[in-house]
């Protein structure tokens, strides 16, 4: 049986717009899963992103796919964290500056607590960078938890992000 699921992906280190494609083209290719719709790319400040050696932190590339699986939530998650570590995801401290970072958001309308896997996303409603995408692939839909996306966005949510292509 084929579910709906979105999934966020950003990037700040080595060229993040090349990393964020190339995520896309891995996502696109996972066993029984298939890419529905991507977002544009948006160009958004770091947030809790703190510097590992007080230099600048560049602005990270994100970007929201949609995706129809057979896999599980919990399947695509560690599928999810191989398209990571095959990009060289490291993580040296919480929120570490990151070459790729590849979140589920939301499967169907699934509300999971476990100790692998939270849905929907728990930070998702409060981060400007992935409302806007997701909104622009699916404006009409509705969160568990949450609600309807377009009253969730705000224009101190959206603010320094801006869509690059």
């Amino acid at each position: 049986m084929m579910h709906h699921a979105f999934v966020a992906l950003g990037s700040n280190l080595q060229d993040p717009v090349f990393q964020v494609k190339k995520a896309l083209i891995a996502l696109s290719s996972l066993p029984k899963t298939q890419l529905l719709k991507t977002s544009s790319l948006y160009k958004t400040a770091p947030i809790d992103c703190p510097s590992d050696a007080g230099s600048p932190i560049p602005d990270f590339i994100n970007a929201v796919a949609e995706v129809q699986t057979e896999l599980s939530p919990q399947e695509l998650l560690l599928a999810l964290h191989a398209i990571e570590n095959e990009a060289g995801r490291v993580r040296p401290f919480v929120n570490a500056p990151r070459v790729l970072d590849c979140d589920l958001l939301l499967y169907e309308n699934m509300v999971i607590q476990s100790d692998t896997l939270i849905l929907p996303h728990p930070r998702m409603h409060t981060r400007g960078f992935v409302l806007l995408p997701l909104f622009e692939i699916a404006p009409q839909l509705s969160m568990p938890v949450h609600g309807k996306i377009e009253q969730l966005i705000s224009p101190e949510l959206s603010k320094d992000i801006k869509k690059i292509n």
